[in-house]
């Protein structure tokens, strides 16, 4: 087992990535062991016996940007932890990067103690959800499944599936067609799950269906 958290930074912004760098080694246990301004150069600098336990992976960069490189890390190494560090926040955007493996958000933004804490989560859980999550850790901390997390949280069985349609890419407008109900029942349904989940925003709905294995990532079935 690692004495430390190995952490890669790919940001093509190099004062960011060496500014956060720098918080990051502050932090006890952590230490960023690789750096790079692409995805190109991060593919060039992977060292396969001492890879990063987490890679922190910005969106828009040259050569290939973080879209390629959770797909190329996803297909190579699928056992490292990806989390976005942007200033993106299109939710299809997010979406896309999901099916790609992705493990959580976080913005340029962030506070170092809450970039600790998505460190630490992602480390501990797998994915990080953000700071409202409490009820929904408890459960997962026991690694209990899809059918008992809906027990536990009483989703109905249209609230599972407005989750299962929520990971995909489309609209609250086409899943409330698809579900062949009104737009503002949809609403219902997620302002429901965020309150019985304890998350803000549809990214974070997305996360959770992906853990629980309500859905699969590549594997939304609009079929149904």
């Amino acid at each position: 087992m690692n004495d430390f958290i190995k952490i890669g930074m790919v940001d093509d912004h190099k004062l960011v990535r060496e500014a956060i760098a720098r918080f990051i080694n502050t932090f006890p246990g952590c230490k960023v062991t690789l750096e790079a301004d692409s995805g190109k150069e991060m593919i060039a600098n992977l060292n396969p016996s001492n890879l990063p336990d987490i890679i922190l992976l910005d969106i828009n960069m040259p050569d290939l940007n973080g879209y390629g490189s959770a797909e190329w890390l996803r297909n190579k190494y699928p056992q490292i932890r990806i989390l976005i560090l942007s200033m993106h926040d299109a939710e299809l955007a997010m979406f896309r990067l999901l099916q790609f493996g992705v493990r959580g958000f976080l913005n340029k933004g962030i506070d170092p103690p809450e970039l600790e804490r998505a460190i630490r989560t992602t480390m501990t859980t797998g994915f990080y959800y953000g700071p409202n999550t409490g009820k929904l850790l408890e459960l997962l901390k026991t690694g209990q499944t899809s059918t008992i997390l809906a027990d536990n949280l009483a989703l109905s069985d249209s609230e599972i599936r407005f989750l299962e349609l929520a990971a995909s890419e489309m609209t609250y407008k086409e899943i409330a067609r698809k579900m062949k109900v009104s737009p503002r029942t949809v609403d219902n349904y997620r302002d429901s799950l965020f309150q019985k989940l304890d998350v803000r925003t549809r990214t974070g709905l997305v996360l959770i269906a992906i853990r629980c294995a309500f859905v699969h990532q590549n594997s939304i079935d609009l079929n149904k």
